[in-house]
C-alpha cells in the first residue's frame, strides 16, 4: 500500500532533486594558430572564426558508453572508397577492417583508444581515394596533449626507431611535443619541411591554444585537388600543405589513428570521397 503522505525527509529529497540543473553543454574547444612561415611551404592563413563543437562531440566528452555487441566491420572491397564510410566503434573488438601494429589499441566504451603505442598506428584497411574528407572526434585526458593521426599512408608501417622519421603518410598532430606544437608533416614528423604552429596558453589567436585534457575535438582532414592537404579542428583551419610531390597511388591509400605516450580516444570516423 502506498502512503498518502511522504515522510518529511523524503519530501526534502524530492525537492533537492527538482533543483538539480540539467546537463550543461560541452565547452567550446579552442583551436588557435600563428603560422611560422620560415619552415616548409608557405601556409595559408584563413580568417579565424569562433570554433564550434558539433553535437556529436557531447557523447565523446560524456562518461564512457557501454559497448554493444555489434558485429565488427569488415573491408568492403579492394578498390578506393567510392561511397561514404562510417565507424562509430559501438562494439567490443576492433574487427577485421583494421590492422593494429601494436597491442595498445582497444575498444573502450564505444571508442577506439590507446596508451603508449609509440607510433605504432591502427590502420584502416579500406582504401582512401586520392581526394577525400576524413572526419572524426578525438580526446585525451593528458595535459601533454599529443593527438595524432595519419592519412594517405601504406596501411602497414610503424615506427622502427624511437623517432618517427620513416612514415608513409601525412601526419596530423594536435598538441604534440608536450602540448607545444600543432604539426602537419610529410613522411617525417621531425622533418624540416613540416608545417607547424607554436602554442600559447594565453594567446589571442584562436588557433594557438594547447590541447585541454578532457576536451573533445572534431578533426577534419581534407585533400580536394590531389596535392593540397588541409588540417582543421572544430571548424578552424590550422594548417595546409601544398605538396609539390603529393603522396598518391600504391603505398598511399590508407588512414590510421596513432599515439605516442598519452591516453587518446577516437570516435565517429567518417570518410567522404571527393571529386577532383
Amino acid at each position: 500500500m502506498v502512503p498518502r503522505t511522504l515522510p518529511r525527509h523524503a519530501v526534502a529529497a524530492f525537492a533537492l532533486l527538482a533543483c538539480l540543473p540539467s546537463d550543461p553543454d560541452s565547452k567550446s574547444s579552442r583551436a588557435r594558430a600563428s603560422v611560422e612561415s620560415s619552415r616548409g611551404p608557405r601556409l595559408g592563413a584563413p580568417e579565424t572564426t569562433p570554433p564550434r563543437i558539433p553535437p556529436s562531440l557531447r557523447t565523446l566528452a560524456a562518461a564512457p558508453r557501454a559497448s554493444s555487441l555489434a558485429e565488427p566491420l569488415v573491408v568492403t572491397g579492394t578498390r578506393p572508397l567510392e561511397r561514404p564510410f562510417r565507424d562509430d566503434f559501438e562494439r567490443t573488438t576492433l574487427g577485421s577492417a583494421y590492422r593494429p601494429t601494436s597491442s595498445a589499441w582497444k575498444i573502450e566504451g564505444g571508442r577506439v583508444c590507446a596508451r603508449g603505442a609509440h607510433n605504432h598506428p591502427l590502420w584502416l584497411l579500406e582504401q582512401l581515394p586520392t581526394n577525400a574528407r576524413i572526419e572524426f572526434d578525438a580526446m585525451t585526458d593528458s595535459t601533454d596533449g599529443d593527438i595524432k593521426v595519419e592519412a594517405w599512408g601504406d596501411g602497414r608501417s610503424a615506427a622502427t626507431t624511437l623517432s618517427y622519421t620513416s612514415a608513409s603518410s601525412y601526419l596530423f598532430i594536435l598538441g604534440g611535443w608536450r602540448n607545444t606544437l600543432h604539426v602537419l608533416a610529410r613522411l617525417d614528423e621531425h622533418g624540416k619541411d613540416r608545417s607547424e604552429l607554436h602554442l600559447e596558453s594565453n594567446g589571442d589567436d584562436p588557433r594557438t591554444a594547447p590541447v585541454e585534457p578532457g576536451e573533445p575535438y572534431h578533426f577534419v582532414l581534407e585533400r580536394q585537388d590531389g596535392r593540397t592537404v588541409r588540417f582543421s579542428v572544430n571548424e578552424v583551419e590550422l594548417l595546409n600543405f601544398a605538396d609539390p610531390a603529393p603522396l598518391l597511388g600504391e603505398g598511399h591509400r590508407h588512414f590510421a589513428f596513432n599515439d605516442w605516450e598519452t591516453h587518446v580516444c577516437f570516435d565517429n570516423l567518417d570518410i567522404f570521397p571527393l571529386d577532383g
